[in-house]
């Protein structure tokens, strides 16, 4: 059975992008092979089963994970399982071949860029929305160089001076994100205690905070401030980002980072009490313009010239 026209209209504009995008095309070929396998009445197991996969094979596969995407080979036996016609097989294969084309932050090396966080950058550059809210930083996207340097040494003491300075670029190069012609919509909910801790120096506040309150009124750009006085806030005990696609047919995937690893969560049930949670904590926070007023205030009141 072939699969719906507008399905794969809405595909193609995707192999002309200038970037490449590897984790967005990898999940996007292995949800439309989802959708194929779905319409063509076969289970995953069966699937599996009829080519010769394991069944965590092909779940691999539809669920675009790992750092490559999966073999052509893999991909031609599954449409032609499948049942694909020979234009649903061009645009499918076609996508398969750009997500082998890197990223830009994958010519850094694995350390700097181990697989779980590999995947969160790439899902960050494919994203429509992120969400995030943090507790003890600020969030990386919205981080200054200086800034960052001072997170990285208080939690990396033993780095070298050069793993420090690639570091601090790797994540000045991520913040480029939120200063492009189609950048996503990005809302940050700090914890006020965030404002409060030196990092580095005063003047390296001062700097972060000024940086803070211009990102703050960009139009895509929502942050909005917890106080301390609110007390019975509902906030996670852990920084959380949430991503969304928009329009794509792709869960919605919430991140959560340990000290040398993380978590995605993509089952609809788990992400939706992350979503709400989010939601009940830009509740408690004070609104984008009180939150403004706030930003300015710490930064002329504690940080001041």
């Amino acid at each position: 059975m072939s699969a719906e026209p507008h399905r794969l209209s809405r595909l193609e504009p995707y192999l002309h992008r200038p970037e490449p995008a590897p984790t967005l095309l990898k999940m996007l070929v292995g949800v439309q092979l989802a959708g194929m396998r779905e319409d063509a009445g076969h289970s995953q197991d069966q699937a599996a089963r009829a080519l010769g996969f394991s069944p965590a094979k092909l779940s691999r596969i539809e669920a675009g994970k790992g750092r490559r995407p999966p073999a052509e080979a893999d991909v031609r036996a599954l449409l032609t399982l499948y049942g694909a016609d020979e234009h649903e097989a061009s645009v499918l294969l076609k996508l398969l071949r750009r997500a082998g084309e890197p990223g830009w932050w994958q010519r850094y090396d694995k350390r700097l860029m181990p697989e779980w966080f590999d995947r969160l950058v790439g899902l960050q550059e494919a994203a429509a929305t992120i969400r995030t809210f943090e507790i003890q930083y600020v969030p990386g996207l919205l981080q200054t160089p200086a800034y960052t340097r001072a997170v990285v040494e208080r939690g990396l003491p033993a780095a070298s001076a050069d793993e420090v300075q690639r570091r601090v670029e790797l994540r000045r190069r991520r913040g480029e994100l939120l200063h492009r012609a189609e950048a996503p919509q990005f809302w940050a909910v700090l914890d006020e205690s965030v404002l409060l801790r030196v990092l580095g120096s005063r003047a390296v506040m001062r700097e972060q905070l000024e940086h803070l309150v211009r990102m703050a009124q960009l139009p895509h750009v929502t942050v909005q401030i917890v106080p301390l006085d609110v007390t019975d806030a509902s906030a996670p005990a852990i920084p959380v980002t949430y991503l969304r696609f928009g329009g794509l047919d792709l869960p919605d995937i919430v991140y959560l980072e340990h000290i040398r690893s993380a978590n995605f969560l993509e089952d609809r049930d788990e992400t939706e009490e992350y979503r709400l949670a989010l939601d009940r904590l830009a509740d408690d926070a004070l609104d984008p313009r009180a939150s403004l007023r706030l930003l300015k205030d710490t930064l002329e009141r504690r940080y001041p010239a």
